[in-house]
C-alpha cells in the first residue's frame, strides 16, 4: 500500500524528528511504500530559499529516498491539478496540491500534522 508525506512530515522525518510524530502516523510510514508530491519538493525549496531549511529540497528528498525510501508520486500534474480545482476549502495551494494527489491516488493515506488538512482530509493521519 502507499501513504503520502506532506512538507512538515518530510522536514521532522529528514531532522529524525520522531518523537513528535505521532504513533498511528509512524505506524502508516512504518508499513507502507511513501510518496510524496511535487509540490512538497516545491515547498521545500521555497522554504530553504527564505531562509526557513538549510537544505534545499533536493538534497532532503535524496536524503529521505536512502534512509526510508521516499519516491515522487507518479500521477500526472494535469490530474493533481484537475483534482485540485475541487480542494476548494484552503486558499494555500501547496496544501490544495498535497491534498488533491492523495485523494486522487484513491483516498490514500496522508501524513500531516496539519489540523486543516486533517478536518478536510479524512485518510490524513498523524
Amino acid at each position: 500500500m502507499r501513504a503520502y508525506l506532506d512538507t512538515n512530515a518530510v522536514i521532522r522525518l529528514a531532522h529524525g524528528d520522531l518523537k513528535q510524530i505521532g504513533k498511528a502516523a509512524r505506524h502508516v510510514i512504518d508499513r507502507n511504500y511513501l510518496l510524496i508530491s511535487p509540490m512538497v519538493a516545491l515547498e521545500l525549496e521555497y522554504l530553504f530559499e527564505i531562509g526557513r531549511l538549510k537544505l534545499p529540497a533536493e538534497k532532503i528528498i535524496s536524503h529521505l529516498d536512502a534512509t526510508i525510501g521516499v519516491a515522487f508520486c507518479p500521477i500526472s500534474f494535469t490530474e493533481v491539478a484537475r483534482a485540485a480545482i475541487k480542494e476548494a476549502w484552503t486558499r494555500d495551494s501547496f496544501d490544495r496540491m498535497i491534498v488533491a494527489q492523495a485523494r486522487h491516488a484513491g483516498n490514500a493515506p496522508l501524513v500531516t500534522a496539519d489540523e486543516k488538512i486533517k478536518e478536510h482530509y479524512k485518510p490524513a493521519v498523524w
